[in-house]
């Protein structure tokens, strides 16, 4: 399944580029994430939680970045994933590209992601709403990394480090459904 997402910070590409690079620094900012362990320049260990209602899921992931293009700002990075009670794994390619726009930064990201066992059946219907949920914490953190006194990025930080919660999830898709009703509606 392929998931494209898209946000802007208001930050020069290069200090964006910079944080995107220092993987330990971003992995905090997805929300349920939590770095583990450094294991080389370019390979990490992560865990990351999810809850889809009464549903706890917990992934041990691998991190990879497999390719970097520091003229074009580009980098790609293979996460490979198992949930921890064996009820599915996860892999996923994540591609970001930046690009200047009026002295801020548009970060574009295309993430093919596949979901097997357990994991894939809970997920169902609700991956793209996930992903949009996600994309959006993770570009706040990323903007009060980037432009914050340490210690409002150290909160916001740490307030990613609750899982993504299903509850939310479930109502943040049901708000875009009547939103998207709403505007077919007027038109």
């Amino acid at each position: 399944m392929k998931l494209e997402n898209s946000f802007t910070v208001a930050a020069p590409s290069e200090a964006a580029w910079d944080l995107l690079m220092d993987v330990p620094r971003i992995v905090p900012c997805m929300p349920g994430a939590k770095l583990d362990e450094v294991v080389g320049d370019s390979s990490w260990k992560a865990t990351m939680q999810v809850k889809l209602g009464p549903i706890s899921l917990t992934f041990a992931t691998d991190i990879e970045r497999t390719e970097v293009d520091d003229a074009a700002k580009r980098v790609v990075l293979q996460a490979t994933a198992r949930e921890v009670r064996n009820r599915g794994r996860a892999q996923a390619s994540i591609e970001s590209s930046l690009a200047s726009e009026d002295g801020a930064t548009r970060v574009d990201l295309v993430t093919d992601l596949s979901l097997s066992g357990m994991v894939a059946q809970y997920g169902r219907g609700l991956i793209q709403d996930i992903s949009s949920q996600i994309v959006t914490s993770f570009a706040e953190c990323l903007q009060a990394q980037l432009i914050a006194a340490p210690e409002k990025a150290a909160a916001v930080t740490a307030a990613q480090a609750r899982p993504v919660g299903g509850l939310s999830l479930f109502f943040g898709a049901v708000r875009r459904a009547l939103a998207g009703l709403f505007r077919r509606r007027r038109k």
